[in-house]
């Protein structure tokens, strides 16, 4: 089983300026992370796309393709590409690129995102949300198997017999993973289309995912895929810490991104209690010690049968020595327990 870590790169608020941390030192953060992720054996790097002033993060392509060029074998991902407000060809064409500078390390995940922010921002309309991201998912795919597309849509102008180059290492098929919440329909489609599925699992209890990713796989085999290439991931918020003191203190971040969000979804306040009982062994809250953290991947494993976790590790811009000693325990600590499986 392989072991990731995602971020979005959530910027706090400066206490003395009252305006959020300046994203270019933020980035740069986020790249020495990156390096160390590298060198400890990190398996997986997911950086994820959002348009707000809160996050640091518009364009993961370039952040990753920053960090390919101080790396070697850690795979880089998006975490997600919201490809409803996004271009196929040019998601194929930025990513492929991103394949050749990491020699093959390049990932898609894709998904409808949990923002709307980029929609109106690139110009397209909220009432085409489903369509938009099916349809675009079909050209993606479709660039991503054949050099020369011949393609026609609803909400795009057609293609014929146009060739999208560069091409990607595998005779030009990048691996692109289908990212979902909770959605029976986004599951069923990605099993249909024998797709990789990220599953986010970020409340709750996980146990309460079983049927989710039965169903899939059950609706993959269903649909004739080989059994042997199935890849299911899991994607829960995770940090890291051997002192009691730090992950006591680590909710104030968590709860400062959480409300913020929530103030605009109409949720009420987050509480330490919310917090504890997701740190519990039943919870959707890996954050705790080495042992804990690993104790519950396992626990994923045993009931899911994953091939992949990944750590979601700076929600509420933990500060960059915590984050690099969080790093650290889960490729020296937690990383072993796995393998050792």
């Amino acid at each position: 089983m392989e072991l990731g870590i995602g971020m979005f790169g959530d910027l706090s608020i400066d206490q003395t300026t009252g305006k959020y941390r300046d994203a270019g030192i933020k980035i740069r953060e986020i790249l020495e992370q990156v390096k160390l992720m590298d060198e400890i054996g990190i398996d997986v790097f997911a950086m994820g796309e959002h348009h707000r002033p809160d996050y640091a993060v518009s364009s993961p392509e370039i952040v990753l393709a920053a960090a390919a060029s101080i790396t070697k074998n850690i795979k880089l991902a998006s975490g997600v590409t919201v490809l409803s407000s996004s271009e196929p060809v040019k998601v194929y064409e930025d990513f492929s690129t991103l394949d050749l500078i990491s020699d093959g390390r390049a990932e898609i995940f894709v998904g409808r995102g949990s923002f709307i922010e980029s929609f109106p921002l690139y110009g397209y309309s909220l009432k085409d949300y489903e369509e938009l991201f099916d349809e675009k998912l079909e050209l993606l795919l479709k660039i991503n198997s054949e050099e020369n597309v011949t393609w026609s849509g609803k909400l795009r102008a057609p293609m014929n017999n146009q060739t999208v180059y560069p091409r990607a290492k595998n005779d030009g098929k990048l691996s692109i993973w289908r990212a979902v919440g909770g959605t029976p329909q986004s599951v069923l489609s990605a099993a249909q289309l024998g797709m990789p599925l990220v599953v986010a699992i970020i409340g709750g209890m996980p146990i309460q995912f079983k049927n989710l990713i039965e169903f899939y796989k059950q609706e993959y085999k269903k649909a004739g895929h080989d059994e042997s290439k199935m890849q299911i991931a899991v994607h829960s918020h995770t940090f890291v810490s051997d002192d009691p003191k730090v992950i006591d203190g680590y909710f104030l971040n968590y709860k400062s991104q959480v409300d913020r969000i929530g103030a605009s979804r109409g949720w009420a306040p987050f509480t330490k209690m919310q917090y504890e009982s997701g740190r519990g062994e039943d919870g959707a809250l890996f954050i705790g010690n080495p042992k804990e953290v690993a104790d519950k991947i396992v626990y994923l494993k045993e009931i899911f049968g994953i091939t992949r976790f990944i750590g979601h590790m700076d929600v509420g811009d933990p500060s960059h020595d915590i984050m690099m000693k969080s790093i650290e325990l889960f490729g020296k600590e937690v990383k072993p327990v796995i393998k050792d499986l």
